[in-house]
């Protein structure tokens, strides 16, 4: 069977060229995790907050990685991240793996 339209490419070089991310942020920011009932009709939210990142594409980038790992839905509130349910030791969890220090 021929491989008409088929091209192959190594993509083995551009894995190393990637710009490492500023991840200054990990270690200067004291991040507070609660959970909280009010509001959402009584239902339980996990509440992050202390996240000192300015740039949104990067709250929304861990935002998408955070609902990955802990297998529910979240979104992001002024500087906040607001994750469905009581998500607090997963975020916890979740953070230490990604690297920040300050829980």
């Amino acid at each position: 069977m021929g491989k008409k339209n088929w091209i192959e490419f190594d993509n083995q070089e551009n894995i190393y060229k990637e710009e490492p991310k500023e991840e200054n942020f990990k270690k200067i920011s004291k991040i507070n995790i609660s959970k909280q009932k009010k509001g959402k009709k009584g239902k339980t939210i996990t509440l992050i907050k202390g996240l000192a990142i300015n740039n949104e594409i990067e709250v929304r980038a861990l935002l998408k990685k955070m609902k990955v790992f802990c297998g529910t839905g979240g979104t992001v509130v002024g500087e906040n991240i607001q994750l469905q349910g009581d998500m607090v030791n997963k975020s916890i969890e979740f953070f230490r793996k990604e690297g920040f220090q300050n829980l």
